[in-house]
């Protein structure tokens, strides 16, 4: 079972200054939930390399029990910071894909070539496509071979527009997930904002929050089963 995991490489939050990228807890909680389940998994980000940590993922209030296990972790300390570059990466030598939220997806992922090439190779050839928080917002230009959004039809969530609005970042975002995820053609639902929200229709497999990312890496390895 080889599982793909990508994570952003933007580090800027708009032009507010502040820095931004993956969030912690989003990579820890799935990566282990997949490692101990006995996959074999690769990193991968657009600019290869260690991927920029949002910093207030990496505050007191946000740490988890996965977050304190990769702190101790030397071995996926080295392997986070030596991510393959994307482009260098091909769907057919991975099972399923897995995206990781903070608000860094948003500005390259979203829009990354090789990320939305993936994505459709993936989908095309049966194997499933997990994204949590802001992370669904790769799926923003990835369609299917009818030319339709691969969300088009599809129960989906994602970061809601409230959440957004409660982390002040409403103006600074290139767009909100949950309007993409609608103005696509999805069939958007969400839970309580901070609580845990999975969705799986056929192939993807979305997450609403933080607190979503241990279940969705889960609802991904029952998809694999």
């Amino acid at each position: 079972m080889k599982i793909l995991m990508i994570l952003t490489s933007h580090d800027k939050l708009g032009s507010t200054g502040e820095k931004t990228g993956f969030w912690l807890e989003e990579f820890a909680s799935p990566y282990y939930v997949f490692k101990d389940a006995g996959a074999e998994v690769t990193l991968a980000s657009p600019l290869g390399g260690q991927p920029p940590l949002d910093p207030k993922s990496d505050t007191p209030d946000f740490q988890t029990e996965a977050t304190h296990r990769f702190k101790s972790d030397s071995a996926a300390q080295v392997v986070l910071a030596n991510t393959l570059k994307l482009a260098t990466v091909c769907a057919t030598d991975y099972d399923a894909v897995f995206y990781p939220g903070g608000h860094g997806p948003l500005w390259d992922l979203a829009e990354d070539a090789a990320s939305i090439a993936l994505i459709e190779a993936m989908l095309a050839a049966g194997k499933p496509v997990a994204a949590v928080c802001h992370a669904p917002g790769v799926l923003r230009h990835a369609t299917a071979p009818n030319g339709a959004s691969v969300v088009q039809g599809k129960k989906v969530t994602g970061f809601t527009n409230s959440e957004e609005e409660a982390v002040g970042l409403t103006k600074i975002v290139p767009f909100l997930v949950e309007d993409m995820l609608k103005e696509h053609g999805g069939n958007y639902s969400k839970g309580d904002d901070w609580h845990p929200h999975v969705v799986t229709d056929g192939l993807l497999i979305t997450g609403q929050n933080p607190a979503s990312s241990e279940p969705a890496a889960a609802a991904l390895l029952e998809k694999l089963s």
